[in-house]
């Protein structure tokens, strides 16, 4: 079992943010730090990737477009910039590092199209824009592992509105009613495109999603290794399927630590007894949690102050040691 982080830290100094991480954690990160202003974001990140795709900033958020805005080429130059701190402070780094975006839904539903509702509202749209995702993320991880033969990579799509997306709950741009639900297999589809692009560069495909309400089973057929989860948010039946899921041999990674209210630290103490209330219910092989379990954050940390964000990610580390002793008891 082990700890690592969901995505973003606070703070404006990137390059001491990449250097705690990878000197605390194994399984790293590459941090988003949003307090640096537009495109640093995870969104503004994951337009980054996007190319081909010709993409401004609107009042009403990101849009595609003819041609790229300026904020979406401030969004490429923080991306760069942050890839080359990476490939300085992990020359001799011996663990992984994820590298997270947006997934297709979450992207679908948060885009405009260039005259229009979000690209969610159209077919070929979405297709288009997961298949730029997917090749984006390929690209990336494919030059990085040039760049650094040594790390072992993972890719994290984020989904906090996968549930939205799937239950008709989305607005439109107008804001006066919903877009179409997406049924399950639509949903899978789009998901399966992006993990198959990305598959022959990276050790492993996850998923996260901190929102309520997430289709485990539909993970599940979509090309997905790892699932991670806000415990918060989970009901009994997706604990159910949760058991199921680790009972394949996929990966699992609980949110342990609320993140909604800034600096509300959590002991490592507190930490273990959440993931025992979740891990112990499922009457599985403590061997079988330990080699498919990890955890961390419900969310990420930037609303946090920088000082009390980094007391929270040592307790998870603590609480990463604690765990498999009281899951053997």
């Amino acid at each position: 079992m082990y700890a690592t982080g969901v995505g973003s830290l606070p703070g404006k100094d990137f390059p001491g943010a990449v250097k705690n991480v990878l000197g605390s954690f194994e399984h790293a990160w590459l941090p988003e730090l949003p307090a640096r202003g537009v495109g640093a974001d995870m969104v503004g990140r994951t337009t980054a990737l996007l190319d081909g795709l010709g993409i401004d900033l609107q009042p009403q958020g990101w849009r595609l477009g003819e041609h790229s805005g300026i904020d979406h080429e401030r969004a490429r130059s923080f991306l760069r910039a942050d890839l080359d701190v990476l490939e300085e402070h992990a020359q001799n780094f011996p663990g992984s590092v994820t590298i997270t975006a947006c997934g297709p839904w979450t992207l679908a539903a948060l885009l405009e199209r260039p005259r229009g509702d979000k690209v969610l509202a159209d077919h070929g749209a979405r297709r288009e824009v997961a298949e730029a995702l997917g090749n984006g993320l390929a690209g990336l991880v494919a030059e990085m592992r040039r760049r650094l033969p040594a790390v072992r990579f993972v890719v994290q799509l984020d989904e906090p509105m996968l549930p939205q997306v799937m239950s008709g709950g989305v607005p439109t741009m107008s804001g006066f009613s919903r877009l179409r639900s997406v049924d399950r297999p639509l949903a899978s589809d789009l998901l399966q495109r992006v993990s198959t692009a990305v598959r022959g560069q990276t050790e492993q495909v996850a998923l996260h999603c901190c929102a309520p309400g997430l289709d485990i089973d539909m993970v599940g057929l979509s090309g997905i290794d790892l699932v991670g989860l806000d415990v918060g948010t989970l009901t009994a039946a997706q604990v159910d399927a949760l058991g199921a899921w680790l009972e394949a041999g996929r990966d699992l990674r609980l949110g342990l630590v609320d993140t909604a209210v800034p600096d509300a630290f959590t002991r490592a103490d507190g930490i273990v007894q959440r993931g025992l209330s979740v891990l112990r219910p499922l009457g599985l092989d403590p061997d079988l949690l330990n080699r498919l379990v990890s955890i961390s954050t419900a969310c990420g940390l930037a609303g946090w102050s920088t000082p009390v964000a980094a007391r929270q990610l040592d307790a998870l580390l603590q609480a990463a040691d604690l765990l498999p002793e009281q899951l053997a008891r």
